[in-house]
């Protein structure tokens, strides 16, 4: 099945060409194309794209979506297989992806995600850990009475989904969904008998350090999801993210890092917060 990978820029203009070239170096695939939508924001991002031939459409800021952006990409491409990245991944390996979709490909998955890790010595560095293991694993509607809200876990920072799968699905229903448009669309494959793979041999690194304002915002912004899809709540949003805090204070115990410990209260009081607050006032 032949590949299309669908990448949003806003003010990336600073990555562009690496990601280019690790996308350059795939082996074993057959890459259709590389498409990028380009939000205008004024920086050099066009001249880029136009300096390398790449595939782009720019859109204003007001324009863009998280889901409705991806899912207009989707609908129109021309591949049997989709796959969504953010810029800001950094990909090493040439065979991250093949095996990100040989099982897509096979017919065995109707999607995949890659292992994320994180370049920092953060909590970052620990919520990764927890929901990028080292081995790989296929969720089913099976696995619900046991994993819970986990069973919906996807990311379209490196993700992989059958185009034909996505378009019979209605993609995300042409929701201006405000985050977690992944979630969104995995819980519709899950409960509707398709598997999802996560690919922990399709390895990108993805970075951030985020400042408790842009931790807060951006819990705000999940809060706000959940509120619009509170048919998620009925399967453990609360023990999920209990669940998480415990992990990461165990590891930076034993790592002794005094940086995550010192953080490790208003960083799960800005989620916290901001989750409550999104979806108090989530429209």
């Amino acid at each position: 099945m032949n590949i299309e990978i669908i990448c949003p820029l806003y003010n990336g203009s600073k990555y562009i060409k690496k990601l280019v070239d690790s996308i350059s170096m795939q082996k074993k695939v057959n890459l259709l194309a590389s498409f990028f939508v380009l939000t205008d924001t004024g920086d050099y991002s066009e001249e880029i794209l136009k300096e390398n031939n790449l595939k782009y459409k720019k859109i204003s800021i007001k324009d863009f979506s998280h889901s409705l952006t991806r899912e207009e990409c989707a609908f129109n491409s021309e591949a049997g297989i989709i796959v969504f990245i953010t810029q800001d991944i950094i990909i090493e390996s040439d065979l991250w992806l093949y095996n990100l979709t040989k099982d897509i490909a096979s017919c065995e998955v109707a999607a995949a995600y890659s292992r994320q890790i994180s370049k920092y010595n953060n909590i970052e560095k620990y919520t990764r850990e927890i929901n990028y293991p080292t081995d790989s694993k296929i969720i089913s509607k099976d696995d619900i009475s046991k994993l819970g809200l986990k069973s919906f876990f996807f990311s379209d920072a490196s993700g992989a989904v059958n185009k034909e799968i996505f378009i019979n699905l209605n993609g995300y229903d042409q929701k201006r969904l405000p985050i977690s448009e992944d979630m969104y669309f995995a819980y519709k494959l899950i409960n509707n008998g398709y598997k999802i793979k996560y690919a922990s041999d399709s390895i990108v690194y993805h970075s951030h350090n985020f400042t408790l304002k842009e931790l807060y915002k951006r819990y705000k912004l999940t809060g706000m999801f959940f509120k619009q899809n509170s048919y998620l709540d009925n399967y453990g949003t609360n023990k999920s993210g209990g669940g998480m805090a415990k992990y990461i204070f165990k590891r930076a115990i034993q790592d002794k890092n005094i940086k995550v410990l010192f953080r490790f209260i208003p960083d799960m009081l800005a989620r916290f917060i901001g989750m409550k607050v999104g979806k108090h006032y989530g429209k």
